[in-house]
């Protein structure tokens, strides 16, 4: 049911305009008239061009690349409506970028993901809602509710529908992706596979051995982010040795950094199948994209109905 006026009101920055305006739609609104632009100096400019006061808010704003610059726009945002007298400015961000920062790795290293919590917390925002933390933890990093949504069972109805007949498997790209992995298996009521990888350094990953049959199945590789694609073609090339028929791939956020979309195309990958957490424009044939619209505006509904909303997941 559509919400009145004066209840509830979404907002977006820059980054996904266009899921914004889907995830608008599926709750029956109208998008919130909020201008984000630059100064001569580059320095962001927010103008909210519609009353706010006593109004629940939620923004949404994916950090994806410029991951600063989005990153900003959505902390200005959030302390404008709070300046502003909202009554509750809840953030969503479909892709939590710098969560793969979320532990000391080394010596000296930061812990990103809880600087950039603490950064959104202090703007003022009230509550999170994202899509597939890339580590849970980050959870616990905030001093306010968090919701994070789980992706999977929208990858499950598109495998469903069109690789249904196929004897499928499901392929953790590593150790750490194994609970994620197992979820989507479960889903499907299909074997899960997992890859023995080594990282040597960042964003170089090897595949040593390969855990489970896979021969003469399609494998389907389930993971939360596709980067520069290192892990994906290194793990598409030992299932291809290992003998899988097919092999395509499910990813939540789909970075696609550096030249991986044309790594990908040249790829034995048959599909490569993205949410639209991370907007990309004109992607090649090889890519499709399922939404996650619904499930964030169902979400959004949940919340402010004070409902469940683990129950989309069961």
């Amino acid at each position: 049911m559509p919400f009145q006026k004066n209840d509830l009101k979404l907002f977006s920055g820059n980054a996904n305009l266009q899921l914004a305006t889907r995830v608008a739609e599926y709750m029956g609104l109208k998008l919130g008239d909020c201008q984000v632009k630059r100064f001569a100096d580059g320095e962001i400019n927010v103008k909210i061009n519609e009353t706010v006061r006593g109004h629940d808010v939620f923004v949404l704003q994916s950090f994806s690349p410029p991951v600063n610059e989005n990153l900003m726009e959505m902390l200005i945002m959030v302390d404008a409506f709070k300046r502003a007298s909202a009554n509750s400015v809840a953030v969503v961000i479909p892709y939590y970028g710098y969560a793969r920062q979320d532990r000391k790795a080394r010596g000296r290293d930061p812990i990103t993901a809880k600087l950039v919590a603490n950064l959104i917390t202090v703007a003022g925002a009230t509550r999170v809602l994202t899509v597939d933390l890339h580590a849970d933890q980050i959870q616990g990093f905030f001093d306010l509710p968090v919701d994070n949504l789980l992706s999977f069972p929208v990858f499950a109805k598109e495998i469903s529908s069109k690789y249904g007949e196929d004897d499928l498997v499901v392929v953790a790209p590593d150790v750490g992706a194994v609970k994620r992995a197992s979820k989507f298996a479960a889903k499907l009521e299909i074997p899960l596979a997992i890859l023995d990888k080594r990282r040597p350094a960042d964003n170089i990953a090897e595949v040593v051995n390969v855990i489970g049959n896979v021969k003469g199945k399609t494998a389907i590789m389930f993971d939360d982010i596709i980067d520069t694609a290192g892990t994906l073609l290194e793990g598409a090339d030992a299932l291809q040795k290992a003998g899988a028929k097919r092999i395509i791939a499910c990813a939540a956020h789909g970075i696609l950094s550096q030249d991986a979309v044309s790594k990908i195309v040249e790829s034995d990958l048959e599909i490569v199948y993205l949410t639209d957490t991370i907007f990309h424009d004109n992607l090649p044939d090889k890519f499709c994209i399922v939404s996650v619209a619904n499930l964030l505006g169902e979400a959004i509904i949940r919340i402010r109905k004070n409902l469940s909303v683990s129950i989309l997941f069961r």
